[in-house]
């Protein structure tokens, strides 16, 4: 099929480029042929893909669209003939792109779907204990006394405000690769997105249900849909485990803390990386305040809300942001008292959260991924940072200054200053580097910081993804070198992912593949034990209180290396005297 080519799934508003749909359902001799589950809500049937069955466009929810909009998501409507689970739904609505990471963009509030891949699909459409026992202890990948296989329960990235799970193949994670992996079901879910995702309103908070983080509570159903119906897709729903990059990583984190999410899932993994902040509740409420003025519906009685809930899907998203950058009124996951009830740096401190093995980590360059989008819109002709570039990214960044809708601020009057001193132009080949440096060390401190409160709980495994010479999903751009950069490891996990419409997915080489076998196999390893070696302490050394280690993930190899190690490459001394957790 051409890149090109477009499909079109339940109204004309909703479109996914064939590069996003690399299972699409193939040709087959019959229906009959083709996987069927029966679900809670109504028997679904998918197709077989390289030995995985794949179940797409599942609902978890009904459409929160409507008197549903900004409500907590609801039971979708049964079925009783087979859904045709053969395609995507649709992404939640979005503008924001974040150059080509994400798109197209979207005007569908009927999104709430979810995706299965797994090996142990009951093709009769019943559950069968016997069958999924049976073939997990066929491949010797049980656990023993299981119920079926491990979960794995994914939420993409994209700031909450943009992105899809309609890019994630996890055909390879449900086999396990072929590095000693766990035959894994893995389920990939869309919530919802920016204002329509993560809104605070009078208005809307004081109708007698939860609020403001409507997006985590999607997650949550997805979660519930989970123990209702994986045993059927031969998972097991007592071995859950919940992970995510980038904000799929924050909102892992949420549901880590949030006390609705108790005994939903077992494991937690952060991908780019350790929760660390949330905004208050006011901050949310000043900026939907905000919103609201902006579109004209002032009021905190039923009058505003039915105001808010009259507004066009185009009418909140042109408030919202633009291709490149968000509005002023976006706020994302917020510590509204209910479902994130404190923030992170109170859970991971007292203790006071669902206790589970955690794995999470950075890349080594998370920063290039935003300096990659500055210039991608910087054109045409497009054009590399500056070091003037570099020194007004780090005054505006670092200032002591409140920032949009009265967000206390982040750094101490000064920082600007003590930042280009401790990563002058003259240390660095060029002001890229030196930008790269500056704003990804602050968050690998952070991500230690978070991996020490963690490890005095619970089993902890940290890692850095420090490979820099991954194919990238951009279009080349002068002066840009992505290095290791935010959601360029997600390709070693989902093959060939890229980003969006306009990203451009390149095949692995063999020494990449082999990393990706690995780290397939430390994931699915992990969903299975809480352990991302299945059982023991090597490759990957369990992170122990101050001294680490980390796990460097690299080509070559592979190894471990201590805190000490990891805090001098990132400066951490320097950041831990200046940042506020």
């Amino acid at each position: 099929m051409s890149k090109l080519c477009i499909i079109r799934r339940s109204t004309a508003a909703f479109v996914t480029a064939c590069a996003l749909s690399l299972l699409v359902l193939p040709s087959t001799a019959g229906a009959a042929k083709r996987p069927t589950v029966n679900t809670s809500d109504g028997p679904v049937r998918g197709f077989v893909k390289s030995g995985v069955d794949t179940f797409l466009g599942v609902p978890f929810a009904a459409p929160p669209v409507g008197r549903l909009r900004w409500r907590p998501p609801q039971r979708p409507t049964p079925w009783h003939q087979p859904l045709n689970a053969t395609t995507f739904g649709p992404p939640c609505p979005q503008v924001t792109t974040l150059g080509v990471f994400a798109g197209p963009t979207s005007i569908d509030e009927d999104c709430l779907y979810l995706n299965v891949f797994t090996t142990g699909g009951d093709r009769a459409g019943a559950r069968s204990h016997a069958r999924s026992r049976a073939h997990a202890r066929s491949r010797g990948r049980a656990r023993a006394g299981s119920k079926g296989m491990p979960v794995l329960v994914w939420i993409h990235g994209g700031g909450n405000v943009d992105g899809a799970s309609a890019d994630y193949d996890g055909s390879k994670l449900a086999s396990g690769g072929s590095y000693g992996g766990q035959d894994t079901v893995v389920v990939t879910v869309n919530y919802r997105l920016g204002l329509l995702g993560f809104l605070a309103h009078p208005a809307l908070d004081n109708e007698g249900h939860s609020f403001g983080n409507y997006g985590t509570m999607d997650i949550q159903a997805a979660l519930r849909w989970v123990q209702r119906n994986i045993a059927a897709f031969g998972g097991d729903p007592d071995n859950v485990t919940l992970g995510g990059q980038s904000a799929g990583a924050s909102e892992t984190g949420a549901n880590v803390i949030s006390p609705q999410s108790a005994g939903l899932f077992d494991r937690a993994i952060f991908q780019s990386n350790f929760t660390s902040t949330y905004p208050p509740l006011s901050v949310g409420v000043n900026r939907g305040n905000g919103f609201a003025q902006a579109a004209g519906c002032d009021g905190s009685g039923a009058s505003a809300a039915t105001c808010l809930r009259n507004l066009s899907v185009q009418e909140i998203l042109q408030l919202q942001g633009t291709a490149n950058a968000n509005g002023p009124y976006v706020t994302g996951p917020m510590v509204d008292g209910t479902i994130i009830p404190i923030t992170p740096e109170q859970a991971w401190t007292t203790g006071k959260f669902n206790h589970m093995p955690i794995m999470g980590g950075n890349t080594h360059d998370e920063r290039t991924f935003s300096s990659g989008i500055t210039e991608y819109f910087s054109g045409p002709p497009q054009r590399p940072l500056s070091a003037d570039d570099y020194t007004t990214s780090v005054n505006q960044a670092y200032s002591g200054n409140a920032g949009p809708g009265g967000t206390p601020p982040a750094y101490p009057p000064g920082t600007p200053d003590q930042v280009l001193g401790e990563y002058p132009l003259s240390n660095y080949p060029s002001p890229f580097l030196a930008d790269d440096a500056a704003f990804t060390d602050p968050g690998a401190c952070r991500g230690l910081h978070v991996s020490n409160l963690l490890a005095k709980s619970v089993p902890v495994y940290s890692y850095q993804f420090d490979y820099r010479h991954a194919p990238y999903y951009f279009p080349q751009m002068p002066g840009f070198d992505p290095l290791a950069a935010h959601t360029i490891d997600i390709q070693f996990l989902f093959p060939l992912w890229h980003g969006g419409q306009l990203g451009v997915s390149h095949p692995l080489n063999d020494a990449e593949n082999n990393l990706s076998d690995e780290l397939v196999s430390a994931w699915t390893n992990f969903a299975a034990t809480g352990n991302p070696n299945g059982t023991g302490d090597a490759p990957w050394p369990r992170y122990i209180g101050a001294s680490g280690p980390y796990f460097s993930e690299n080509i070559p190899n592979s190894s471990a290396v201590t805190a000490d190690q990891f805090a001098a490459q990132h400066h951490c001394d320097f950041w831990d005297s200046i940042l506020v957790y």
